[in-house]
């Protein structure tokens, strides 16, 4: 069977429903593709418990941030359902006693905290909130920026170099020196240099490492630190997250809706097993079936090695290319734990299992920088972590409509086990594993292991093969220095572009991948409808030409 489209979107989690909705909306008769039985793919509300439908969870993905309001507005994402509660803030207790909050929207309520633990740290937060807002100033902007291919004299190249070296003329050598640190520093280092009190350094560490195949220590976690401190929710408060009604899966329905409502067709269960490539130009795809579906533009979401190794195959690319992506790093060892509970934790630093501020929020197990690196240590030394890190949030603090009344889902994104665990399932020690996690959280909120109704483990095994993530890795791809910006998914290609004409490139392992902000989809859609514009133009400037 063949069937014809204008474009094709191969996947169809949250960047593939974005690339969708634009290309629907710019007229193109739109098709997704996606494997598994429901679209969303990381973002994806489920309810993994057959003998307790009435539980759902964020099973991978589970808050928002860095969505921009250029998207939320072109997609009218809150007339299809997309509605955020701004989170609480970020809660850490003590073995020791005591705990400590930080707030995204309250400077004065920070310093009572921190000076809780270090009146001199406490002073040093106002400075620190403001040199990462100088910062979100420079990096904000640059994450709805189009890379240029640094170091080409292509004409088109070299001036979309200048244009970026234009946009920030006014960077003085001060801010320069600021971003060159934060690109190259490790978030230990970079908060050493700060602060003294190691449990406000374990607290404000916790954005350097999650998702990341890196302890405290490496270099380039400063980095991801400030790639999750600069968006908001809308509420206008840098730094902010928030949890979606209905889980990270409504935020994909939201998008889907938004597709759909401009005519984009969605079909499930419809695995693409290779690209269609034709004297070196994309022209449809060949479902696992056998359907050939054919496109004048194809936008592919798929992580790297899926996208082109697999489905376009080496021979179709240039060997440098193919070189660049059989090198990609996709570690991980992130493990998430789902928990549905009787009642809220309750902590000895802050007693109650009625609903608190505390529990708005999320809640770390990170007390100090050294725990997080010794839990890297293990798993780089090739076993599970002995104590876990975790950043464990509890939506339903706000959002009732994924539990029964009086019960509460408590989501835990937790780091870290061996990075080659993706090849096999290690089902008997991840539950040994989560059992170690659920320990470290009862030590200090002791009704908690007696509250769990039923538990949800999903390794990197099952991330890989269930929902694609290559090496159980959230963004498609580390984001370490050699992976970002231009570099992204490879020189010369970061403009959402690849080496095959017609073939776009919209996943996470793009630039401004990670997290759910939609940026990869939009880019990858832009491209394709701006090459569109221009071939028309093109066109008929030629007919014109042959009419003179």
């Amino acid at each position: 069977m063949t069937a014809t489209y204008d474009a094709i979107v191969v996947g169809g989690g949250h960047n593939g429903l974005v690339a969708a909705a634009y290309l629907a909306r710019s007229g193109a008769r739109t098709v997704v593709l996606e494997g598994r039985h429901k679209t969303g793919g990381a973002a994806t509300t489920e309810a993994p418990w057959p003998d307790a439908p009435e539980f759902s969870v964020t099973r991978l993905s589970y808050v928002m941030s860095l969505m921009p309001p250029t998207i939320i507005n072109d997609l009218e994402l809150v007339r299809h359902g997309y509605k955020i509660y701004p989170m609480g803030p970020y809660y850490q207790a003590f073995p020791e006693g005591g705990s400590i909050k930080l707030y995204a929207d309250d400077a004065q309520r920070n310093h009572d905290e921190v000076s809780k633990w270090s009146k001199k740290d406490a002073d040093a937060m106002p400075q620190w909130d403001a040199w990462l807002a100088g910062l979100a100033e420079v990096l904000g902007p640059l994450l709805l920026t189009v890379p240029p291919a640094i170091g080409s004299r292509r004409p088109r190249d070299l001036a979309d170099t200048l244009r970026l070296a234009w946009r920030h003329r006014g960077l003085d050598v001060r801010t320069i020196a600021d971003v060159t640190r934060l690109m190259t520093m490790s978030i230990a280092d970079l908060l050493d240099d700060w602060f003294e009190s190691p449990q406000v350094k374990g607290a404000l560490a916790v954005n350097g490492v999650i998702g990341t195949w890196a302890g405290p220590y490496e270099p380039g976690t400063a980095y991801v630190m400030a790639h999750h401190s600069i968006g908001d929710v809308g509420d206008g408060h840098l730094g902010n997250w928030g949890f979606q009604e209905g889980g990270m899966g409504a935020v994909s329905t939201a998008i889907e809706r938004a597709a759909r409502s401009h005519g984009a067709e969605i079909r499930t269960g419809a695995r693409v097993a290779r690209v269609i490539v034709e004297n070196g130009r994309a022209r449809g795809v060949v479902l696992d079936n056998g359907d050939e579906i054919r496109a004048q533009v194809v936008v592919t979401t798929l992580h790297p090695r899926t996208a082109f190794l697999e489905h376009v195959g080496a021979d179709n690319l240039p060997d440098d290319f193919a070189r660049d992506i059989q090198h990609w790093k996709s570690r991980s060892g992130v493990v998430k734990i789902n928990l549905a509970l009787a009642e809220l934790p309750d902590f000895t630093a802050d007693p109650g299992s009625n609903l608190q501020e505390h529990h708005t929020g999320s809640v770390e197990m990170a007390p100090t920088m050294e725990y997080i690196e010794r839990a890297f240590q293990d798993a780089r030394e090739g076993r599970p972590a002995a104590r876990p890190f975790s950043d464990g949030v509890i939506p339903t603090a706000f959002d009732k409509t994924l539990t029964p009344e009086g019960t509460h889902i408590m989501s835990l994104f937790t780091q870290w086990v061996p990075d080659d665990w993706n090849t096999e399932p290690h089902t008997e020690e991840l539950e040994a594993y989560a059992d170690r996690m659920i320990d470290c959280y009862n030590e200090l909120a002791p009704n908690l292991k007696a509250s769990i109704l039923h538990r949800d483990i999903v390794g990197p095994y099952q991330m890989e093969h269930e929902y694609g993530l290559v090496g159980g890795n959230i963004f498609h791809g580390e984001l370490s220095l050699e992976q970002l910006f231009h570099m992204r998914p490879a020189p010369g290609y970061a403009d959402y572009r690849t080496p095959v004409t017609g073939l776009y490139y919209g996943s996470s392992a793009t630039h401004a991948g990670g997290g759910v902000c939609g940026i990869p989809g939009w880019q990858a859609a832009s491209a394709a409808i701006a090459d569109k514009k221009a071939a028309r133009r093109a066109g008929q400037l030629r007919k014109l030409t042959r009419r003179s």
